[in-house]
């Protein structure tokens, strides 16, 4: 019997292995020493995937399914540079004679946001917007599907979600919005006809041996007594949801909020609270869509901060929040928990800025008819071009042309899939992630560099599914539900927004989008440590088993309704976030600097010369509007 992970010659035709190996896959991981590499093992692509990678040139990136995201031809480079193997293949650099004012490294919301904000300072300023992906947006991913009968696409996100708390946006973020004539009000999200905004926890066989959905939302005890936990730990949670005691009895306020800051959700639930361990494994992925990570690493003081079940007796002044909270739960604590968004998140704010710089490459850059309008990426790089954006070009290193304290000018190279290609410009932005900087730009103050470092992103995987019709979900009567312990730990139906002339599904026998999100930040660490362990195993995780999880985490949920994957699920996209959400300081884990400072992001997103810091790594914070506010502040940074 021939191992599935052999090559065989047959085998290799299959994988498309027969081609000719260009400079990129050395980078890509795709071809090894002598030239010949297991494609699978390293892109992880089974050979019936839908199509994947680098979109064809005229084509539109968003209505490619599969794999995407930090997809292998992506990170390819990046992880070359990391490991210290990109400079013996790259070959020597090119110049192209390019110069430009401002050259921007990521086409993400800040590398974007910058761009658009330095126009406004000098509208005739010529620059150049750098990625190292096929689209713009970075995170703020658009996924487009086209339904047989269906008038339009059905469009969802893949990584930025929601304009979240628009009131307790930043005074940037607020200030962008309405230059782009967004107005949140008119980009609320509608129920499901018949569902309402039902919610469920399904407890999975992974979690309590039996698989279980249990409808929430009204009445702890009723839904509560149905939970296939042990007795006591029902009777548990009961206590913590209806009437938790004073567990700290004896202690001031203040002393509550300091104790509570050394510790996590779980470890408070399970120390001071002394819960039955059911309670702990129901409760793991409360936090994980929001956060990236489990109970087990999310702080008590923001789980207090958050309404999560346990606090109601300590006497904590609610007013307020406690100095130890983490910013976003600080500066969202009075704003109405609004979450508005575009059918596609984000990127609809992405596309309006590069509409607006751009000339033809959107139909139009209303915020009404952007979900709707056509977009032509040929116009993105076209010679003459006053802002010019080139995907798929990593860029490989970035210096100042001399001294920093007295240089005029910097260079940066980028890799275009065959050799290191270089531009000049007057000013550098770097809307890329903290962590790549130090890869990038040689010559860093130490301190500065150990903060760039110090910044190491929350991996996030998020899957768009479309379904046939969504008469299963009808059926269970819900529209989104948790997961306690599976791979995925939420599916939801893609919410029903209608702007413009963008019409979502509203009968149950229409096709329908349905998210799938997953932390795979390793359980029982910190949020550092455990990002850096599941993006590994993120990594090595092959399309097919994703794929396969997606279809049997929804029978498993929807099979009670009548659902069929074979018959139902009719594309499948996978956004692969290794480097997703940005770091938030927290407690416990960051008390050693946390709330008093210095903070390491202060240093880490210093100007060095020519090249100012972006991305909402230097902020920190997981949010859109954090981005916008750094590149606001990286444009102010080399215009004084």
């Amino acid at each position: 019997m021939t191992d599935p992970g052999e090559i065989t010659p047959r085998r290799a035709g299959e994988l498309g292995m027969n081609r000719p190996i260009s400079r990129r896959d050395f980078f890509d991981g795709v071809a090894t020493a002598a030239g010949v590499a297991a494609l699978e093992t390293f892109t992880g692509r089974p050979a019936s995937a839908e199509p994947m990678g680098t979109a064809p040139r005229g084509s539109h990136p968003a209505a490619l399914t599969g794999l995407r995201g930090d997809a292998p031809e992506d990170v390819g480079v990046p992880h070359a540079l990391r490991d210290g193997r990109f400079w013996a293949h790259a070959g020597p650099a090119e110049p192209t004679g390019e110069r430009y004012d401002l050259v921007v490294v990521g086409a993400g919301i800040s590398g974007i946001s910058a761009a658009h904000r330095w126009l406004e300072h000098d509208p005739d300023a010529r620059i150049l917007i750098l990625d190292n992906h096929d689209d713009v947006g970075g995170h703020a991913r658009r996924n487009e599907f086209h339904p047989t009968g269906r008038r339009g696409p059905l469009v969802g996100y893949g990584g930025s979600q929601a304009i979240e708390a628009p009131s307790a946006w930043t005074p940037e973020g607020r200030r962008l919005l309405d230059l782009l004539g967004v107005r949140p009000a008119r980009l609320a999200a509608v129920p499901y006809p018949g569902l309402g905004s039902r919610e469920g926890v399904f407890c999975d066989r992974e979690s309590f041996g039996v698989d279980r959905l249990v409808r929430t939302g009204t009445g702890a005890r009723r839904w509560i007594s149905e939970l296939p936990l042990a007795e006591r730990a029902r009777r548990d949670l009961l206590t913590l949801h209806l009437d938790p005691p004073d567990w700290l009895r004896g202690l001031t306020e203040q002393a509550k909020h300091r104790f509570l800051a050394g510790l996590t959700y779980s470890g408070f639930l399970g120390e001071v609270c002394g819960v039955h361990p059911d309670v702990l494994r129901f409760v793991r992925t409360m936090p994980s869509d929001e956060w990236g990570y489990g109970s087990d690493a999310f702080g008590a003081v923001d789980a207090w901060g958050c309404g999560y079940p346990g606090f109601q007796g300590l006497g904590l002044d609610r007013s307020k929040p406690s100095v130890y909270n983490s910013p976003s739960v600080i500066r969202h604590w009075e704003a109405p928990r609004e979450v508005l968004l575009f059918p596609e998140g984000n990127q609809a704010l992405v596309r309006m800025m590069v509409g607006r710089m751009v000339p033809g490459f959107a139909t139009s850059v209303d915020p009404e008819d952007v979900t709707t309008a056509r977009f032509d990426y040929d116009r993105l790089d076209r010679p003459g071009g006053r802002v010019r954006v080139r995907l798929s070009s990593p860029v490989v290193s970035v210096a100042n042309d001399g001294d920093p304290e007295t240089a005029t000018t910097a260079t940066v190279g980028y890799f275009d899939g065959d050799r290191v290609r270089t531009v000049r410009a007057a000013g550098v932005i770097m809307a890329c992630w903290n962590m790549m900087i130090p890869h990038l730009v040689t010559g860093l103050p130490p301190e500065q560099e150990r903060a760039l470092r110090a910044a190491v992103k929350v991996p996030m995987l998020y899957a768009t599914v479309q379904l046939r019709d969504w008469r299963a979900w009808q059926a269970i009567g819900v529209g989104r539900v948790r997961f306690t312990g599976a791979y995925w730990s939420v599916a939801e139906l893609a919410p029903r927004v209608a702007v413009g002339g963008y019409r979502p599904p509203g009968d149950p026998g229409e096709p329908v989008l349905a998210h799938l999100v997953r932390a795979p930040a390793v359980p029982g660490m910190s949020p550092a440590d455990g990002s850096i362990a599941g993006r590994r195993e993120l990594l090595g995780t092959p399309y097919s088993y994703l794929e396969f999880s997606i279809r049997e985490q929804l029978v498993r949920l929807l099979g009670p309704g009548g659902f069929d994957p074979v018959r139902d699920i009719q594309a499948i996209t996978v956004n692969r976030w290794g480097h997703g959400y940005a770091p938030e300081y927290a407690t416990p884990w960051n008390l050693d600097f946390y709330p008093g400072g210095p903070f390491p992001a202060e240093t880490a997103r210093r100007r060095w010369g020519r090249i100012a810091i972006a991305n909402s790594d230097s902020v920190p914070a997981a949010y859109a509007d954090a981005a916008i506010t750094a590149a606001y502040r990286a444009v102010l940074d080399l215009r004084t």
